[in-house]
């Protein structure tokens, strides 16, 4: 990747891309250090600190630590991930959603995009009145006045609209994968903070300069275990994400006037994590839902109940491991009809070596679907526990970043690099060719 943006540097036009993105990443990390007026921001992260096994402590990572300091953009780009969610689902289930998106062009792009921007302001404006109870509820706030607690509302609301906003500029002026990199860019900022963590626990661990604002101690082995351990991560995930199925398809053999069309050999390709991050994001969201539930309770972490379902625990690994698996084929169902692609494939005078057009080609592309699935959410379900595992060995239970970060980070990495390459690879043929 770095070999990429060195010689998309060369480029002029790509150089103004790269540069523009910069500045709106510069432009989200200011939003992200100024703080919403009237909460008290010290109550406020010594609440989230306490409470990080829960699904606020999910949307702060996302953030990149801006949810737990009441930052103007302290929803981030959460509204609009979530508001994209529904609307793909809606798409499937909605008939007249569903024509819109296949029938209608890119008049039906523009409508669809419209309807998921108003969505995610509904939604920034559910979230940020939640913010603002939990805040009041908490005794947070300097002020409880109504006027006052609309201004917190809209803030949060119109933060979140201008973060969306600048993930569309991204991908319209600068190198594309504008709300990826956003998200990308939040997380990658907690890193630091991670490294902090990681020297402050050794210190503590041998008694070289102890941190009293950290209270972790890890040994040396442990913290080499966990730079490697990640490392390895990193590559077994870039693995994953290039490899696919490909089951070659056959074309027949048409005359059309005088010429002769068809007869290539061609393939499928069935990505093996087709689902991407999502099942982890809701198998997340739900495994943390009684954690969430128990810390909005008075004195709720410390009972029994909470202890069970601990971020830490056997029984939320195992919770957490299950709903990966199931969530894993939900979304792979969604994303792939074998059904349609078979259809598709008889159309166009098409077929697979060794089966019939129509209802068998349907039932083989389903059983390939079933194996690569099982493969691929078993590898998202490994890739999201063992960071809890290293963490519970090592002595730091929480690491800053999960497994869930870390597919979304190599993720966009991988995809911002093909963007560029694809980029580069235009503009030298356009070159070529004039």
């Amino acid at each position: 990747m770095i070999e990429t943006i060195r010689n998309a540097w060369k480029i002029p036009d790509l150089r103004k891309k790269i540069l523009f993105t910069v500045f709106i990443l510069l432009i989200f990390r200011l939003g992200n250090a100024v703080p919403v007026p009237g909460i008290d921001t010290d109550m406020l992260s010594s609440y989230f600190a306490a409470n990080s096994a829960t699904i606020l402590g999910l949307m702060n990572t996302m953030s990149g630590g801006a949810f737990g300091s009441a930052t103007i953009f302290a929803l981030g780009i959460q509204p609009y991930i979530n508001s994209s969610i529904i609307i793909q689902l809606l798409t499937v289930a909605l008939p007249p959603l569903e024509r819109l998106a296949k029938d209608g062009g890119e008049d039906g792009k523009k409508k669809i995009a419209a309807i998921t921007r108003y969505t995610t302001v509904a939604i920034g404006l559910i979230q940020g009145f939640g913010y603002y109870m939990l805040c009041r509820n908490y005794e947070m706030l300097a002020d409880t006045s109504i006027w006052a607690g609309i201004v917190i509302v809209i803030t949060f609301t119109a933060g979140s609209a201008f973060v969306m906003w600048l993930g569309e500029q991204i991908t319209e002026f600068g190198i594309g994968n504008g709300i990826s990199i956003i998200l990308f860019a939040g997380i990658v900022s907690r890193a630091p903070n991670m490294v902090y963590y990681l020297y402050c626990g050794i210190c503590n661990r041998y008694g070289i300069g102890a941190s009293n604002s950290v209270d972790i101690s890890v040994p040396w082995w442990g913290a080499v275990l966990l730079l490697v351990g990640m490392l390895a991560l990193v590559v077994f995930i870039v693995f994953i994400s290039n490899a696919e199925r490909r089951i070659r398809v056959q074309y027949a053999k048409r005359q059309v006037g005088r010429k002769m069309y068809g007869g290539q050999s061609s393939h499928i390709p069935m990505k093996v994590n087709m689902s991407g991050v999502m099942p982890i994001i809701f198998a997340q969201s739900i495994a943390s839902l009684p954690a969430t539930i128990c810390a909005f309770i008075p004195n709720g972490t410390s009972s029994t109940f909470y202890k069970i379902f601990d971020t830490s625990g056997v029984v939320y690994c195992i919770l957490y491991f299950l709903l990966i698996l199931g969530f894993g084929y939900f979304y792979a169902t969604i994303q792939f009809n074998p059904v349609e692609v078979a259809n598709n494939l008889k159309k166009n005078g098409g077929f697979i070596p060794g089966y019939r057009p129509g209802r068998p080609t349907a039932e083989f592309i389903g059983k390939v679907l079933n194996r690569i699935t099982l493969f691929g959410s078993l590898y998202l379900a490994v890739i999201a526990i063992l960071p809890i595992i290293t963490g519970n060995i090592v002595g730091m239970r929480s690491l800053g970043i999960g497994g869930t970060s870390i597919i979304i980070v190599v993720s966009v990495a991988l995809e911002t690099s093909k963007a560029m390459e694809a980029q580069m690879l235009m503009r030298n043929y356009k070159g070529f060719l004039e």
